[in-house]
């Protein structure tokens, strides 16, 4: 994986879902069999080695699939596995020592809430930042303050004001098929989606058309 793929980096991500195992491989295998080709593994308060079981056999698939295979937070589980990189949370450790342990041709992405987090995430050099939540989303713990459309509108207009060039952003938190086109508008990259394709994969070809403008 070469830095040429962040330049061309997939507009549409899936984010995992399941509470057992079995209900996350079976949800990675439903997206990639209907043409995700991004999957982000994200299985919080998962006993150890099923996790690590689950990472590995996702990035087999992934691989299979030739897809994008990230592993939420954990840094050390995507180097032994060889994932194609890592997305971080704000109290995930440093990007810089993801990019130490990982290389410089793996992907780093960084959770934002603000615009002081999209300053931080820039400066940090991440290879995309997910920004959210867009509305409220019951997938996810500990949900940052609600962004709305107006939320996204207000931090490009602070990156132009700053004239800080606007990085790959992807919207996250309760974002749907509906929301894709008014997001890119605003000067949204991409979008992360986990609900509405968990719920109904066949969605994929649709929200990908949508992706591509």
């Amino acid at each position: 994986m070469g830095n040429s793929f962040i330049i061309n980096m997939e507009k549409l991500q899936y984010i995992s879902q399941g509470i057992t195992r079995k209900d996350q491989e079976e949800n990675i295998r439903k997206v990639l069999d209907n043409g995700i080709k991004w999957v982000q593994i994200r299985w919080k308060n998962a006993p150890e080695n099923e996790l690590i079981d689950l990472c590995e056999i996702s990035k087999q698939l992934c691989s299979e699939y030739q897809s994008i295979c990230i592993i939420n937070d954990n840094v050390e589980l995507a180097k032994t596995i060889d994932a194609d990189g890592v997305h971080l949370g704000l109290n995930d450790g440093s990007i810089e020592e993801a990019r130490q342990v990982l290389g410089k041709h793996k992907i780093i992405g960084g959770t934002a809430n603000t615009i002081a987090d999209v300053i931080q995430r820039v400066n940090e050099s991440c290879d995309y930042i997910g920004l959210g939540p867009l509305r409220f989303t019951s997938t996810k713990e500990k949900l940052s303050p609600i962004l709305g459309f107006e939320g996204y509108q207000e931090i490009i207009n602070q990156l132009n004001e700053k004239s800080v060039a606007i990085p790959k952003i992807f919207a996250i938190g309760g974002v749907g098929s509906e929301d894709i086109q008014p997001l890119q508008q605003i000067g949204i990259y991409g979008v992360a989606v986990s609900g509405q394709i968990t719920n109904q994969p066949s969605i994929i070809s649709e929200l990908k058309a949508l992706s591509m403008f």
